[in-house]
This record gives C-alpha cells, structure tokens and sequence, in this order.
C-alpha cells in the first residue's frame, strides 16, 4: 500500500461517488488495475467513501443544520415548511429504509456474487440503458424545489436506491432517475440524492467499519487519511460542478460513457 494508490484511488472515490457512473464499480475495477484487492482494499473504500460524504454535509450545511431539532420540531403544522426540521428527517429516513432494509438481509450475497468486474460492467450497461430511456422519454418536471419533496416521492427514491447495491448501477444514478421518474426536475433530483447520499452511507459505511475493523494495523492509518482527504477535496468540488453542468445538460452524456466504458472491461479487466 502506497501513497500514490491511495492518491489514485480517492480521485476516482471523488469523481465518481456523486456522478451517475457508480463510485463502487470504478474502485473494484481500479483496485483490479492497481492489483489492490482483498479485505483491506474493502475497508479502504469505506473509508474514502465517509471523505466524499464529509464534502457534501459541507456544500449543504444549511440543509443539514436545517434538520435538527427546533421548536415545534415535532409538529409538522409549525416552524420551516419543506425540507426542514423534522418533516425533513422523515423524508430522509423514508428513502433510507428500503435499503438499511435490503442491505441488512443481503450484505453477504451482494459482497460474494456482485463485487467484480464482469457483474459491474453488465451493471454499467443496464444502467446507461436507463439513463437514456428515462431522459428520452420524461415528461415535464412538477417539482423544482427540495422543499416540494413529498414523502411518496421519497419513498419510491429510496426503492430505486436499492438497485445501487449491484455495483455498477450507481447509486446517484438509481436515485436521480427515481426521482426524474417522479416528477422531480435534474438539479432537484440531484440535490435530494446528494442529501440522500449521508444517512444511507453513514450506515452501510457505519456496518461495514465495524465488521472488519480488526484489519486496520497501525501503519495503515496514513494510507487511510491521504485517501480519505484526498477523496474529500476531489468531490466537493466534483458535487459543485456537477449541479452547475445539470442546469445546462442533460444526463445522456453520462449514460454513453457508462455504455462505452462496459464492453471494455468485459475484453480487457480479468473476472
């Protein structure tokens, strides 16, 4: 493990995390390329993956700072109507259920059977198919705003994130064309995946640090750190311009790269 494969690996955890192309795939395909695999490279991801989420409870500190407890907290009639105080939260936790849920129950299937190149780059293919057939044939957005949310929309987001846990799918991706299906416009779909994004890997991030913790050594936490502030600086502005290029293009671009990136891996990565 050196500093340049950690440097690598929490460039392509910033590019990639909040982009519909799926941060998981590109790093199992990465460590294949750097020949860094195994419990430890597992861990890695995990690490650099809290780094791009620190980036964007930073971007969005308001929002965030808007979800703890005011007055009336409790009562959905009183304070900030919207995206905020505890309807907020109900929101949020409405889209992290089905995955907490599913997660829990397949952890260890999805960790044997799906985590390796040939399962990520039919993941990236179907997934660019999506793309194009919900951007060819959307209808007019009727939500423009974080604060339009409602919790049925929420809740299908959720569902749609849980197609994310296949590699390759992307978990921005699932949850940006979840809410595009629901009448969400780009840039709101975006917003509300990023926001959706902390809860949900806090989680499975949370899980996984405590399953194999045992592995870190002393000597790792250095390797550990660059990747993570590495991954960190890389996505905050990754997220910043991603939100800027929405509001000009649509997400076809992302889905002919996912397409052109598949039969590469299938000709070219080992299994």
């Amino acid at each position: 493990m050196d500093i340049l494969t950690a440097i690598i690996l929490g460039i392509v955890e910033g590019i990639t995390e909040f982009l519909p192309i799926s941060s998981t795939g590109h790093l199992i395909l990465a460590g294949h390329l750097l020949n860094f695999k195994g419990r430890m490279s597992e861990t890695f991801d995990v690490v650099i993956q809290l780094g791009a989420i620190l980036a964007v409870v930073l971007l969005y500190r308001r929002r965030f700072i808007g979800l703890l407890p005011q007055k009336g907290w409790m009562n959905w009639t009183q304070g900030k109507a919207g995206f905020s105080g505890f309807q907020g939260c109900f929101l949020l936790g409405l889209t992290t259920l089905p995955a907490l849920i599913i997660g829990k129950l397949a952890y260890k299937s999805i960790k044997v059977y799906f985590f390796n190149p040939t399962s990520v780059a039919v993941a990236l293919a179907v997934g660019g198919l999506a793309i194009l057939v919900v951007e060819q044939r959307r209808t007019r957005a009727g939500t423009n705003n974080l604060d339009r949310i409602t919790w049925p929309q929420a809740l299908t987001i959720g569902l749609f994130q849980c197609l994310s846990m296949w590699p390759g799918i992307s978990r921005a991706g699932a949850t940006i064309i979840g809410g595009l299906l629901n009448g969400l416009d780009r840039k709101t779909a975006a917003e509300y995946s990023f926001l959706a994004a902390v809860p949900v890997m806090v989680a499975a991030t949370g899980y996984d640090l405590y399953k194999n913790y045992t592995h870190f050594q002393q000597g790792d936490f250095l390797f550990l750190g660059i990747g993570f502030g590495v991954s960190f600086l890389v996505a905050y502005f990754t997220v910043a311009a991603f939100i800027h290029l929405l509001q000009r293009w649509t997400l076809k671009p992302f889905a002919w790269y996912r397409l052109a990136l598949a039969p590469i891996i299938l000709l070219f990565w080992p299994s």
